[in-house]
């Protein structure tokens, strides 16, 4: 109920600062289980993209430092958020994501950076939790404000869905797997970012 309230609240002052924003490709969100990707380069990526899926919610996964204090490990919990330790990752940033998906949910998962820069992180990450997972990554592309400035411009903003990247080849070498699903998650992004500028450019 929170995270609803939450997403519905935030969502309405962001459309009445930012104005409205445009979703694509929307008929490709498969039905859940699946991993959700998006590279973060700031928060609006996050919430924007908690907007677009609507009415599925996202079980993020975020930095520990995030739930340091009691009020923020209240916080970020009722926003479906789990601690992960990035810079050394535990079992346990993977066997939460893994039970999320084994009970029906959406987990989603940012790589910090560029989308140029995000590869390691995706053969640590999603793609790894998405191959033990068993389910499909769908790709996810942010395009529009990343301070509060701009966002008070009015700068248009983008969220653009790829088809879902399934996990059913067998015959793969899982290290020689992670390797290709993460350059086709990265592929991915390249190509979505270069529909869209093509989409504002008419």
């Amino acid at each position: 109920m929170f995270y609803t309230f939450a997403r519905n609240f935030v969502q309405v002052i962001l459309t009445i600062i930012g104005g409205r924003f445009k979703v694509q490709n929307k008929d490709k969100i498969p039905e859940a289980p699946f991993v959700v990707v998006s590279t973060h380069t700031s928060w609006m990526e996050i919430l924007y993209l908690g907007f677009a899926i609507k009415p599925l919610q996202i079980h993020y996964m975020a930095k520990q430092e995030l739930f340091k204090t009691k009020t923020l490990n209240w916080l970020m919990r009722h926003l479906n958020a789990f601690p992960v330790n990035r810079e050394n990752p535990g079992p346990s940033a993977i066997k939460l994501p893994i039970r999320l998906l084994k009970d029906g949910k959406v987990v989603g998962i940012f790589p910090s950076g560029t989308r140029k820069s995000a590869g390691l992180h995706l053969k640590r990450g999603a793609v790894t939790v998405a191959l033990k997972g068993k389910v499909p990554i769908l790709p996810a592309v942010y395009d529009g404000p990343k301070t509060v400035g701009e966002l008070f411009k009015r700068k248009k903003v983008i969220i653009r869905f790829g088809d879902p990247i399934p996990f059913n080849d067998k015959d793969i070498d899982q290290k020689e797997l992670l390797e290709i699903k993460s350059e086709e998650v990265l592929k991915t992004f390249e190509r979505l970012q270069a529909e869209i500028d093509a989409t504002k450019q008419k």
